[in-house]
């Protein structure tokens, strides 16, 4: 029996690749972002968030994350509707979507520049659809095809979320691994996806 498809793994190549490919994100680095998949909120798709006490990120509070020994900077996480109501072609957006938030130092903060409040959602989007469809263009089939796939798949998840608001215990807990992570199981579904927010 064939091994359940790990999809947080192929959003990593994804994001890997797409470092190479992209000159907007040449600075991405794939090893320093956690991926994860994630409880609904409101109608997103996916999240980018700095990671809680990022040595490269001054005056973050909380616990710092590290997986494989290296810090994370980054977590993004796959909301419901990126696997249950999205197109292969909008999973791929999302992520870079995602991606194009973060500041262009990689120091575990978010681009000034880059974000909603700065930028138009329309002027946002119609630059995310250009550096999509160049990106779609000339990406390798084996990087792409797992975001086609229909039926059950492995994605990381959180045993326990770090937070930096959930008071002076969590706070203090040091350090999230990957202890503190599991395999779960998600059901992907394609066809039309139905109206939401990448972000």
């Amino acid at each position: 029996m064939a091994a359940r498809l790990n999809m947080t793994l192929a959003v990593k190549r994804l994001i890997r690749d797409a470092a190479l490919r992209i000159p907007e994100l040449a600075h991405v680095r794939a090893s320093r972002i956690l991926v994860v998949a994630g409880e609904a909120r409101r109608s997103s798709r996916a999240t980018i968030r700095p990671a809680f006490g990022s040595g490269r990120s001054p005056g973050r509070r909380g616990p710092a994350i590290q997986v494989k020994g290296r810090e994370i900077y980054y977590v993004i996480t796959l909301r419901p509707l990126w696997f249950r109501a999205s197109t292969p072609e909008e999973r791929v957006r999302t992520v870079l979507h995602e991606l194009y938030h973060a500041s262009t130092r990689f120091d575990g903060t978010l681009h000034r520049g880059r974000r909603h409040e700065a930028l138009p959602q329309s002027a946002y989007a119609r630059r995310i659809d250009r550096l999509a469809s160049r990106y779609l263009e000339d990406a390798p089939p084996a990087i792409v095809a797992p975001f086609s796939h229909r039926g059950l798949v492995r994605a990381r998840m959180w045993l326990e979320r770090p937070s930096a608001h959930q008071g002076e215990r969590n706070a203090n807990r040091g350090t999230y691994t990957e202890r503190h992570l599991f395999y779960g199981i998600v059901r992907m579904m394609g066809g039309r996806a139905r109206p939401g927010r990448v972000h």
